[in-house]
């Protein structure tokens, strides 16, 4: 009996010690005492800015189909036509994707190659209702979400029993089964290499065609702001800081006598149920679903734009989620152009090629920018606020902004 009353004190006593360990320390001590009232009034200064910019830049991307901006080289065509209309949707939609996979990568610390699977049965599933059942648009995205919502329930159910490279690898199997699934076409179903067409009996009348390219722009733009926010709100709320804490140290986590297995599964699920929102918005703009949308290549390119914005950062995942998209599609007309066409074999055949540029870009990234563009913009604002007794950094408050 002392024996194991004994052990049980030892327990006790080295979770006491775990917890304190996380806890920070008394008020009054350590080097941050005496700083407390000028930290909360910083800190509410940056809240303010952060929301008014965050307002500022959705009102303004809000109006831009009603301006007449024309951006040469990055743009095809004024901000009022379809043609423009489309690209700047495609970019909010990947910007959205990538805000999705930083929950995995950023949150929880999950290096997943099978995120698109979740993307492309949000398209995939959503089409072959309104093809082969008749449904409105909206009960189809119901049952659509609920299906995506068991698949990441199962998938990571199984895939969370390993971690590391054998996590990535079971993502990354699951991902290639529903590719394989997809080109095999079942019954004709998914229309294999050709992609599944778009049945707009039952859209309605205003996200269909090329004239309605401001509408889906919008929708665009919504699915990525609710996207941001609920991102936001699972990072603020107790299963983003447990997520956090996974990250950092799994086994303090587990001493503590938490669950990270369920903290992970959350997170995952959530991720996937996201990145399932963001397949059926794209499957209403491009009209259709392809199968690279499943593929194990679309996750990388979901991984690239991650790293070029910044791990850990939102608002960094959805910057580099728009610049990959605005680069991936430009340089393939770069590519194309007679300024290239006229360069000596040994400069024209490498930029003729989008992926090169693409790759090129990611590794520079990584050498001379680490953190991303969202670390970049943090080590300037602390050089050039160090300078002029400033300690506002742009990346916090952008972060803070909704």
């Amino acid at each position: 009996m002392s024996t194991t009353a004994s052990k049980r004190q030892e327990q006790l006593n080295t979770r006491e010690r775990v917890k304190a360990s996380f806890a920070p320390p008394p008020a009054g001590t350590g080097p941050s005492a005496g700083r407390s009232s000028a930290d909360r009034t910083g800190t509410g200064r940056r809240e303010l800015l952060g929301g008014a910019l965050a307002v500022a830049g959705v009102i303004l991307l809000a109006l831009l189909p009603l301006l007449n901006i024309h951006l040469p080289g990055v743009l095809p065509s004024p901000t009022y036509e379809p043609g423009a209309l489309q690209l700047m949707a495609l970019c909010l939609l990947m910007g959205a994707a990538a805000l999705t996979y930083h929950l995995l990568i950023g949150v929880v610390g999950l290096l997943s190659f099978g995120h698109a699977l979740y993307v492309g049965a949000g398209a995939y599933v959503l089409g072959i209702l309104l093809e082969r059942t008749g449904m409105g648009l909206l009960p189809a995205m119901l049952v659509t979400l609920a299906v995506v919502v068991i698949l990441a329930n199962l998938t990571g159910a199984v895939a969370l029993r390993v971690s590391g490279i054998p996590f990535a690898m079971v993502t990354l199997a699951f991902a290639q089964a529903g590719s394989v699934l997809v080109r095999r076409n079942p019954r004709g179903a998914t229309g294999g290499e050709e992609g599944l067409s778009l049945n707009t009996d039952q859209v309605p009348a205003l996200l269909v065609g090329v004239s309605n390219s401001r509408n889906l722009y919008w929708l665009a733009l919504a699915v990525l702001v609710v996207i941001y926010l609920v991102v936001r709100w699972i990072q603020s709320s107790r299963a983003g800081h447990l997520a956090a804490a996974v990250r950092e140290n799994e086994n303090r986590v587990r001493v503590l006598g938490l669950k990270p297995y369920l903290a992970k599964l959350l997170i995952f699920v959530v991720s996937g149920t996201l990145a399932g929102c963001v397949g059926m918005a794209h499957l209403l703009l491009q009209s259709g679903a392809v199968p690279k949308t499943v593929s194990a290549d679309f996750t990388i390119s979901l991984l690239v734009m991650v790293v070029l914005g910044g791990v850990g950062s939102r608002w960094g995942a959805v910057l580099g989620g728009v610049l990959y998209t605005l680069l991936d599609q430009r340089l393939t007309v770069l590519a194309q152009s007679e300024v290239i066409g006229a360069l000596p074999a040994v400069l024209r055949v490498p930029l003729s090629e989008p992926l090169f540029i693409l790759g090129t870009l990611f590794v520079l990234v990584v050498l001379f920018m680490p953190g991303g563009l969202a670390g970049w913009v943090r080590r300037l604002s602390t050089r050039f606020g160090s300078g002029r007794g400033r300690t506002e950094d742009p990346v916090r408050v952008l972060e803070q902004a909704a």
